[in-house]
C-alpha cells in the first residue's frame, strides 16, 4: 500500500525538537508550576539526556524560558507603544517594568525558589541577562535609527539598564521580589536622558 505524500510511516512518534522543550517550559513557568524536566520530558516523548544535552541542565533550560518569556513581554511592550521618535524607547521600557512587576509567574518562582532565581537571572553570563542586555541594545539601537542620542554607546546603556531592572525589581538582601517601579523609572528616564 502507497502512503499519502507528507505522511509518515508508522512506527514511533517523530521526537520532540530543543523549541518544542523550550514551548512547554515557558508554558510550565506561566502556569506557576516547579519546572520539571522530567514532565516535560514524557510529555513529549523526548529523553530527558537530549533535554540536558540541548540546554545544559534544568537551569539552563528555565533560564532559556524566562529569557524567552522576558523577550516577548519587551515586543509586546514594542507592539502597543504609542510614543514616536526617542520617546518611544522609554515608553517601551516602562511598559516592560511594570509587565514584569505584574507577572505573577515571576513572583512565583522569586517566592518558591528565591536564591536560585535570583542568581539565574542576574548571572552576568547567564541566559536571562545576555536576553535582556541584547533585546534592551535592540530596542536602543531602534531608537536611535529615529534619532535617539544615547549619552552612552548602545551596549553599555543596555546593561546599565538591565542592571537597573535588577537592583530595583528583585531585593538581594532576602531575595524576593520587590518591584520598586516609581524609583526605577526615575532613575531610568534620568539615565536615557543624561
Amino acid at each position: 500500500m502507497k502512503r499519502a505524500e507528507g505522511s509518515r510511516a508508522p512506527g514511533r512518534p517523530a521526537s520532540a525538537s530543543p523549541e518544542d522543550v523550550l514551548k512547554a517550559a515557558v508554558a510550565m513557568f506561566l502556569a506557576g508550576k516547579r519546572l520539571d524536566v522530567n514532565a516535560i520530558a514524557t510529555e513529549l516523548g523526548v529523553a530527558r539526556a537530549s533535554v540536558y544535552r540541548w540546554f545544559g541542565s534544568r537551569d539552563g533550560l528555565l533560564g532559556a524560558a524566562i529569557a524567552r518569556q522576558l523577550e516577548r513581554t519587551v515586543a509586546y511592550a514594542d507592539r502597543h507603544a504609542q510614543a514616536v521618535g526617542s520617546d518611544r524607547l522609554g515608553e517601551i521600557l516602562d511598559r516592560t517594568i511594570h509587565l514584569l512587576v505584574e507577572d505573577d509567574s515571576l513572583r512565583t518562582y522569586f517566592d518558591n525558589e528565591s536564591t536560585a532565581a535570583l542568581r539565574l537571572v542576574t548571572r552576568s553570563d547567564g541566559p536571562v541577562h545576555q536576553a535582556a542586555v541584547a533585546t534592551v541594545e535592540n530596542l536602543i539601537e531602534q531608537a536611535e535609527a529615529r534619532g535617539y542620542r544615547p549619552p552612552i554607546d548602545s551596549a553599555t546603556l543596555a546593561y546599565a539598564l538591565v542592571r537597573l531592572w535588577e537592583a530595583f525589581l528583585y531585593n538581594d538582601a532576602v531575595a524576593g521580589f520587590r518591584g520598586d517601579v516609581e524609583r526605577l523609572q526615575t532613575v531610568q528616564s534620568a539615565l536615557l536622558r543624561a
